[in-house]
């Protein structure tokens, strides 16, 4: 695990003390992600931006929450990005990591668009976590898969993990 990492983590877990629950959805999303990465032999950079993205890919739920009611995809992409840009420059990344994951954090629930693969797999972990954090059906699963899963590695994962 990288140092920027550990530190990230900490700082997730005391952002959202208390909330277990979102801990660990942060947590296994963090997993899928890297382990998606190395299956897909990502280069070492886009690995790091990648797992950078997945810890604190749902940073703007609790804002979200106070200003709209909501922990809605859309107020998510609204609210998360410059709270992860204050963090992240806490942790004292370089600002070509710090906007590139804001960016993700910006569109991580946004489907509709090109996706480079770092995009791609982050979105790809937090479907297989919501799959089941969800109870998603397995027709559910099914379609969203299809909609959703661009990677091989994502598709062999998901086609394992919710095999019928």
């Amino acid at each position: 695990m990288h140092k920027d990492h550990l530190l990230l983590l900490q700082k997730m877990i005391c952002l959202y003390g208390g909330d277990p629950r979102r801990i660990q959805h942060f947590l296994k999303v963090y997993n899928f992600a890297s382990l998606l990465g190395h299956m897909e032999q990502l280069p070492e950079q886009t690995q790091y931006l990648l797992e950078t993205a997945a810890i604190v890919h749902d940073i703007g739920i609790k804002a979200s929450e106070t200003k709209y009611g909501s922990s809605a995809g859309k107020y998510q992409e609204i609210e998360g990005p410059d709270i992860s840009r204050e963090m992240l420059r806490e942790t004292g990344l370089a600002d070509t990591v710090i906007e590139r994951v804001a960016y993700l954090v910006g569109h991580h629930h946004t489907y509709n668009i090109p996706r480079e693969i770092d995009y791609q797999l982050l979105i790809e972990a937090d479907f297989l976590v919501n799959a089941y954090e969800d109870t998603l059906s397995p027709p559910a699963i099914k379609a969203l898969g299809e909609r959703i899963f661009r990677s091989a590695s994502g598709k062999h994962l998901l086609e394992t993990i919710y095999r019928n």
